[in-house]
């Protein structure tokens, strides 16, 4: 008796969450429409920004990040309903920021670029290079750049260095400290929770798979990421003493030269920023509003100086032309799935890739990738997709950002040409599975899994440990992975597999090294991308073709699809005994890398280790 009312009190709150579930839908659906009704409504009379027409600074007061590819063509919307005047936008696409900058250095009304940085959280390496060289091309125009800030860090300051004057807070700083990388590992934490942890793995620097293994870095992995992570400090250091006028040597002594230097002036980091040639002024806001005034005059109405935001600066339009080359990104985590936002899902990309080899318009194609890889079998479906435009007499340049690793290099064997940033973190050939089970979590709990099956083959659960064959056949497809992966980039590079294997090994390189070795062709940017796809398809004049992003209700679709995956896992959880329950979240805790990898032979090819500079 008792468990039959258990049965139906569980079934009556089951019943009653599904219809609370079903209730909030309604309900924020209807709002959502309200919303979007008034953002109509609001953006119809809402009068016009200042475009530009009365001459002074482009305000180039970056807010959040900067990407290859935005995750929305609604961040507008949102911007203007919540906030006009703070523009606080979470993306920047990199490619419409320098088609701004070039703008404005023809643009007569603009007399000058003023960087506000403040809220700027950052870019890749290559990104962050590709912005100044739009800015130095802007300078040598013959306007002026002035950057002001109360302080910078590491990215801010890159971008400030292009200026032709830096202004610092008297109490502000400069942080300049170098790169590090580090990871979490869980070895022992995996322990305690009894998971067993079968990992699959090819090549002596796949150290993506370290963590469910180790408690610290390899040998190997440390010696490997030092030499990338040196490089890319040394590209950065270059370049802003380069813009400062000094050596690598004057701009970034060692720690105990800038602790003596720092003493001296009694722990004045500003006024050590001023010695050492890295600002020009020290200056609060009153004091450097008062210079920008001289320079740009003042605006009445706006009650600050003459300038016209980033955000409000109208871009050109230009003809449509009948000769086009097509750009599609593979910009985050490949899954063999649709995408969503921060994720290059398979199907996706191909369906664009196939797009463009149909369109008669579209004579080439250029590749941007910014990836560290992720599934096997997501990233082959890209790649087959890359080869069937090939096949139809389109040539493929790939245009590598700042990381374009394992699955992300995997993609971009089919082109006829690779061009990587100095800075580009590229390479790491490997593949790698791995299997957690949690039978000994169970068992500590007295919970145990039992039954029959017509084969070992069909006995694999997450409950119970992996049958030696299962796990044998891991190993060999794993193992085959690596060969596919060595045989494409053998056949795509021109060399020998034993020639590839000697540089894979999951071993990451920079743009630099990977030159040098053979895996990219030329150094270079998106601009030289462009410019030698038009070239490869005989074209004198093109116009790039982007696919359309996700609008704001693909988003909305996709999140209340996870909102109910997420509700139906809670409402199943609720019927889980208590020990089970742990069980699964200790599964939770021990894989936080692949929620969103899915690969259904349970391979990878992805980089882990290659996005965490700081």
């Amino acid at each position: 008796m008792h468990v039959l009312w258990l049965i139906v009190t569980r079934c009556f709150k089951l019943t009653w969450r599904l219809l609370n579930f079903v209730r909030e839908c309604i309900l924020n659906l209807f709002v959502f429409l309200l919303v979007l009704a008034g953002i109509g409504i609001w953006l119809i009379v809402q009068p016009q920004h200042n475009t530009g027409a009365t001459r002074g600074a482009l305000l180039l007061n970056l807010n959040g990040i900067v990407v290859d590819q935005v995750i929305t063509d609604s961040v507008q919307w949102g911007r203007n309903l919540l906030d006009t005047s703070s523009n606080r936008l979470q993306e920047n696409s990199l490619f419409e920021l320098v088609d701004m900058i070039r703008q404005a250095k023809t643009d007569e009304n603009i007399t000058g670029i003023v960087l506000s940085l403040k809220d700027f959280a950052g870019a890749d390496q290559p990104s962050l290079q590709y912005i100044g060289k739009a800015l130095r091309e802007f300078r040598d125009g013959g306007k002026p750049i002035y950057a002001i800030g109360d302080s910078y860090n590491q990215t801010q300051y890159y971008l400030a260095s292009f200026a032709n004057k830096i202004y610092l807070s008297p109490q502000g700083e400069v942080g300049l400290h170098g790169f590090s990388s580090n990871n979490f590992y869980y070895k022992s934490l995996l322990e305690k929770l009894k998971i067993t942890t079968t990992v699959f793995r090819v090549g002596t620097y796949k150290s993506a798979v370290e963590p469910f293994i180790r408690d610290n870095m390899s040998p190997e992995a440390k010696e490997a990421d030092q030499l990338w992570l040196n490089g890319l400090w040394e590209n950065y250091l270059n370049a802003i003493a380069a813009n400062r006028q000094l050596t690598s040597g004057q701009m970034f002594p060692d720690a105990a030269t800038m602790l003596a230097g720092l003493k001296a002036t009694k722990g004045d980091s500003a006024r050590y920023a001023l010695d050492n040639k890295w600002v020009d002024q020290l200056a609060d806001r009153s004091n450097v509003e008062i210079d920008l005034i001289k320079t740009f005059g003042w605006n009445e109405q706006q009650k600050e100086f003459n300038y016209v935001s980033m955000y409000d600066y109208q871009p050109v339009t230009t003809l449509q032309q009948e000769q086009q080359i097509a750009v599609i990104f593979a910009n985050g985590t490949i899954t063999d799935s649709s995408r969503i936002p921060g994720i290059v899902g398979a199907d996706t990309a191909a369906a664009e890739i196939r797009q463009a080899r149909l369109d008669p318009k579209i004579k080439a194609l250029v590749l941007r990738v910014n990836s560290p890889g992720g599934s096997v079998t997501g990233s082959e479906i890209i790649r087959s997709e890359l080869a069937a435009l090939h096949k139809a007499g389109k040539p493929i340049v790939v245009s590598m950002g700042g990381l374009a690793a394992s699955g992300g290099y995997w993609i971009s064997t089919p082109a006829d040409y690779i061009i990587a940033s100095p800075s580009t973190l590229t390479g790491s050939i490997g593949v790698f599975g791995v299997v957690n089970t949690v039978e000994n979590t169970l068992g500590s709990m007295g919970i145990y899994s039992d039954g029959v099956a017509t084969s070992p083959l069909a006995d694999v659960s997450v409950t119970r440990a992996l049958p030696e064959q299962v796990s044998q056949m891991i190993r060999l497809n794993v193992e085959r992975g690596y060969k596919n992966f060595v045989a494409l980039v053998a056949a795509s590079r021109h060399k020998t597999p034993e020639q590839i294997d000697k540089i894979a090994q999951g071993r990451v390189w920079t743009g630099v090294d990977a030159k040098n070795n053979g895996l990219v062709d030329e150094l270079g940017d998106f601009d030289t991308a462009v410019v030698k796809a038009a070239a490869l398809a005989q074209l004198k004049t093109w116009q790039l073709w982007y696919p359309q992003p996700l609008n704001l209700l693909d988003i909305l679709r996709r999140e209340m699809k996870s909102s109910v995956r997420t509700v139906l896992a809670d409402l199943v959880q609720t019927w889980l005994p208590a020990p089970l329950l742990k069980a699964t979240m200790a599964m939770k805790v021990s894989s936080p890398l692949f929620e969103d990898l899915r690969d259904p032979q349970h391979r990878y090819a992805i980089c882990l280790t290659c996005a965490t500079v700081h």
